[in-house]
């Protein structure tokens, strides 16, 4: 079964507003054929070949019609300058009805400006709406940061070749999600130059807070249904993209992740003293929620919560989409996110 985008970022409950609103935890799932370990890719023949975990996949050489489903993956041919003829709408984190984020649909109207046709939108649901994807004609469809299972992935196989996540589902890197997507469309150098365009708007922004260096950090959630808190694994790229940020993974989290598939981690309220390690927590939520934290006779012993060394990055805005870097996101919203982690570095204690 797939682990759909929509379930894991929202699917928690809405908790009451002393608590934070979270995104869900959930199990990634690699699938169940004989996929490859790791991803990887070669050209010869009039084809691109691309190895994901369901197996590898054969892109013809200059494709042009490119559809994308799922999360980011629009952004890594909009970045290239190449608009998809669809992808899926954006709805968690849009605040205008668009059905896009606030830097994807700034890239699509620049580049329909140019004259390239306005995009489909794919509806965002737990299953994928293989007619529409299918109406678009595509010649290739990008999933390199998606949820799907291997069902889903030979659906879309038979409508155009497909490239699917590396190795588990929800848990490819920011830096992956670009070179997968932008070699399957011919453009791996061009990728590959817009990685290191970006590791050096990050190494900008970051020089800017040196109280950020050596500080340990984690992405949490909170569940008020389960009466329990939890934080993103090191395979969640938004719990990756801290350490980007100049920043360590606590031991807790770490001896957690290694022994995990998941992208998340539950932990009893009552075992708060567990992740005592931790000198910054950044969680969805409003700034007015850290007094709930802080006076839960449990989690308020947590010490980064006790100090106030909480980011917190809004409930279900833009910001708090942009908490998952991608190529178009990290421009974005670097410097407030930054700035936000770095005011909660000055409490630690």
């Amino acid at each position: 079964m797939s682990v759909s985008r929509k379930s894991f970022l929202v699917s928690a409950v809405a908790l009451p507003a002393s608590a934070l609103l979270a995104a869900c935890s959930g199990s990634a799932t690699s699938g169940s054929g004989s996929g490859a370990a790791s991803s990887g890719s070669a050209e010869s023949a009039g084809t691109i070949t691309v190895e994901h975990a369901f197996g590898t996949t054969e892109v013809p050489v200059g494709v042009t019609r490119v559809a994308t489903i799922q999360w980011a993956n629009q952004d890594v041919p909009l970045a290239l300058g190449v608009t998809p003829v669809g992808f899926t709408e954006q709805t968690w984190g849009v605040e205008d009805g668009s059905g896009m984020l606030p830097w994807t649909r700034q890239k699509v109207d620049e580049l329909v400006a140019d004259g390239a046709e306005e995009p489909t939108l794919f509806a965002e649901s737990d299953d994928l709406d293989m007619a529409a994807i299918e109406k678009t004609q595509p010649e290739v469809i990008l999933a390199a940061y998606s949820g799907i299972d291997e069902d889903q992935y030979n659906q879309l196989s038979e409508i155009a070749p497909t490239v699917a996540f590396p190795t588990a589902a929800w848990s490819t890197p920011w830096r992956e999600i670009i070179t997968m997507n932008a070699t399957a469309i011919g453009r791996q150098s061009e990728g590959e130059a817009l990685v290191a365009q970006l590791e050096e708007t990050i190494e900008a922004e970051v020089a800017k807070h040196p109280q950020l260096t050596g500080k340990t950090a984690a992405f949490f959630y909170q569940n008020e249904q389960n009466s329990s808190i939890g934080f993103y694994t090191t395979a969640d790229p938004r719990a990756a993209f801290l350490t980007d940020l100049g920043m360590e993974v606590p031991e807790s989290v770490k001896e957690v992740s290694e022994g995990l598939e998941e992208f998340s981690y539950d932990l009893s309220a009552e075992n708060a003293d567990q992740v005592s390690d931790v000198d910054i927590i950044v969680m969805y939520g409003e700034g007015s929620d850290l007094d709930g934290l802080q006076s839960d006779p449990l989690i308020g012993t947590i010490p980064a919560v006790r100090n106030g060394a909480v980011a917190l990055i809004g409930a279900d805005g833009p910001l708090a989409a942009s908490a998952n870097p991608g190529p178009l996101s990290i421009p974005w919203g670097i410097a407030e996110y930054v700035k936000r982690i770095a005011a909660a570095a000055d409490k630690v204690q």
